[in-house]
């Protein structure tokens, strides 16, 4: 278990202390996560400009690349979801020879793929809910072999997009037909009813927790990026010790995947016992105005702009270092 680093504050720089550097922010992509990767391709591009860095807002697809032929000193990749937090993109960024912020092709395959996210979990000792996945050959017999309430989602999916609880056998079985029947395999997973907590990761730090409130059953895709009385604390009920445990859980889990440079690791608490389950890494979280990792960010008094500088800053770093390795 790796402890966690203190967090250093007050040394923002302002824009005349920024080397300016020629940067290509994309967004958008093919999937259903498309209009709030856009959202956060604005913001990301609009603070990049306010450093004073050139920055270009691209929209990409994998059937329109065009954005990677123009020369930058580094890609800032704001793609949700599928072909951005798939590996897609990062593979065609290696392949190319190109910079960009974040985690490799292969970190980011592995946490998209909620099965393979688990299975490193597991390897790694880190507490999760205990899960199934199930193709069109094991749908049958499901409720039988797995209690109710359990939670059903898509394996490699993003945004909470299709995921619902299931709270009766029936349901249970005729959620995860119909998913298995859309993507092919379903993860169903035990139900954790307690507080939500999310830890966002920069570097070899873990910022503070935050608990999330929703008046909705769960914190779902309205309560992500539609509703305004979905609640983020920072001061709340929880012990200290266990707080600081999660923190270090979650940059296990952010190093058990290979991701680098940032993330956000999302948990559950069960009420009863005060035992944290950890549901999965998300190596693109959102960068909107309901977005948890900014909103950690500025709790140790990082601001947006010097939250995403440092993003560029770190990516360089690791990508020189890399480099040099291999010379």
């Amino acid at each position: 278990m790796t402890a966690t680093k203190p967090m250093s504050v007050g040394n923002e720089p302002d824009a005349t202390e920024v080397l300016p550097l020629d940067i290509t922010v994309l967004a958008g992509g093919p999937g259903v996560e498309r209009e709030v990767s856009l959202q956060s391709g604005k913001a990301v591009h609009a603070a990049l400009g306010r450093l004073g860095h050139r920055a270009t807002l691209c929209d990409i697809t994998p059937d329109d690349l065009g954005a990677l032929d123009r020369t930058a000193d580094i890609i800032f990749v704001v793609l949700h979801g599928e072909y951005g937090e798939d590996g897609g993109l990062q593979a065609e960024l290696d392949a190319r020879g190109l910079r960009y912020c974040g985690s490799g092709a292969a970190a980011s395959r592995a946490a998209m793929d909620k099965e393979e996210a688990k299975r490193c979990f597991v390897r790694d000792d880190l507490p999760t809910p205990p899960y199934e996945v199930v193709v069109p050959g094991s749908v049958t017999g499901l409720s039988r072999r797995f209690s109710v309430p359990a939670v059903v989602k898509p394996v490699a999916s993003g945004s909470s997009v299709d995921t619902i609880i299931a709270r009766e056998p029936g349901v249970l079985q005729a959620t995860a037909m119909d998913l298995v029947n859309r993507y092919g395999q379903a993860l169903v997973e035990r139900y954790i009813a307690g507080p939500e907590l999310t830890v966002g990761i920069l570097g070899e730090i873990a910022l503070p927790v935050c608990e999330i409130r929703t008046r909705r059953e769960f914190y779902d895709y309205e309560a992500k990026y539609v509703d305004d009385d979905t609640e983020y604390l920072f001061d709340f009920d929880l012990p200290e010790p266990l707080l600081t445990r999660v923190q270090s859980l979650s940059l296990s889990a952010h190093q058990a995947l290979g991701c680098s440079v940032f993330s956000r690791v999302d948990w559950m608490v069960e009420a009863e016992t005060l035992e944290p389950y950890l549901l999965e890494v998300n190596t693109i979280p959102g960068f909107t105005s309901h977005s948890l990792l900014p909103k950690a960010a500025a709790r140790v008094g990082m601001s947006f702009d010097r939250l995403c500088q440092r993003i560029v800053e770190l990516s360089l770093a690791e990508t020189d270092g890399a480099r040099h390795g291999q010379a």
